[in-house]
């Protein structure tokens, strides 16, 4: 089965405007090149509270506190260091802090919804964070959004690049959500809903949640 979206999945209205509608144009020159010449990412450049998404506010953010964490991986299974990855998401009411989100939700002044982290030896990454809401959409009517998070895994360069999608376990609204049904294979779905897990749960402060990237195999964010 297919791993990825379509470019075009008229389900998802976006894409009627966003897909290619003429064929791929071959690259003259070697396309290494390119990603050879792009910036190359540094330790020194990204600070540890990066990753606490709960830090650096006058006060606490509303919602359930969240740990996520897990390994991006190569098609291989090998570990992936030293790899940046970034993410975004709504707050716990289900809106982002961005101009462009007019949805009558609160904005939360303690939770700007962005993060990032490099992994280390063993291709571990680690976020805390809250726990996102659902939020409608004006896809199609009634259209709501399950609760996920926006990752983006780097390789060396800007050039090399995943963007995806985490969601949380038994959502309803994985039925009704076209950009997650988009997905021609079902378990490749799966792969993008992530594990409770108790064991990284901290307790009386954070619930952890365990989700592994695996490059090749994990579907991209629909174009």
């Amino acid at each position: 089965m297919v791993t990825h979206p379509p470019y075009l999945h008229p389900d998802y209205a976006s894409t009627v405007l966003r897909a290619p509608s003429r064929p791929p144009l071959e690259m003259k020159e070697d396309p290494e090149a390119a990603e050879l010449t792009g910036p190359v990412f540094g330790r020194d450049e990204v600070d540890p509270l990066d990753a606490d998404l709960t830090a650096g506010h006058a006060g606490e953010p509303l919602g359930e506190r969240i740990i996520v964490t897990g390994r991006i991986l190569d098609a291989s299974g090998r570990p992936v260091p030293d790899t940046l990855v970034e993410i975004w998401q709504a707050n716990s009411a289900g809106r982002y802090a961005h101009q462009r989100d007019q949805h009558p939700a609160p904005l939360d002044p303690n939770f700007t919804g962005a993060g990032r982290c490099l992994t280390d030896d063993e291709g571990r990454y680690r976020f805390v964070t809250i726990k996102p809401g659902a939020y409608p959409w004006r896809n199609h009517p009634n259209a709501w959004r399950p609760a996920h998070i926006h990752f983006s895994i780097f390789g060396t360069a800007f050039t090399q690049r995943l963007v995806t999608q985490m969601y949380f376990p038994g959502d309803p609204l994985f039925a009704f959500d076209p950009i997650f049904r988009s997905i021609p294979d079902p378990a490749a779905r799966e792969r993008l809903v992530s594990t409770f897990d108790l064991e990284i749960t901290e307790p009386e402060w954070a619930l952890g949640y365990r989700w592994d990237v695996v490059l090749g195999r994990t579907p991209m964010e629909d174009a």
